[in-house]
């Protein structure tokens, strides 16, 4: 499977159509509106690729299937969490913080908080072994 990676003048391109919420180099978060709209357009026989091309995208050179695999994830998201599952984003918060791109000065300020972080731990630990052990 190819991996369709944006190039920064794709990606100012993307952002500025007012159906574009964020672009990044590997992904496209479209509006709420886009998707209903996108969702009505293909209810009423519009094929997927042609929404994409009325609302000014070049979709030349992405994953053939991108656009139906879209509208069917929104379809999904709709039975599953009902409208108000369109306006979720996925991946907001949570997960593993990101390390790449940070400075030396950067890694070694996080490295020092885990050291007084997990210090701080090993000490609740020893006080509560202390506390079992009476």
């Amino acid at each position: 499977m190819s991996i369709h990676i944006f190039t920064s003048e794709e990606i100012n391109a993307l952002s500025s159509n007012p159906c574009v919420r964020k672009c990044t180099k590997m992904s496209i978060s479209y509006t709420s509106d886009f998707k209903k709209r996108a969702l009505e357009l293909h209810a009423q026989g519009v094929s997927s690729k042609e929404i994409w091309r009325r609302s000014g995208f070049n979709i030349n050179g992405w994953k053939n299937d991108y656009t139906r695999d879209c509208l069917k994830n929104w379809k999904k998201s709709i039975k599953k969490n009902g409208h108000g599952g369109l306006t979720k984003t996925r991946g907001v918060g949570g997960g593993r913080p990101k390390t790449k791109g940070l400075t030396d000065a950067d890694k070694i300020k996080r490295l020092e908080l885990q050291v007084k972080y997990l210090k701080a731990e090993n000490d609740f630990l020893a006080k509560l072994r202390a506390k079992r052990a009476e």
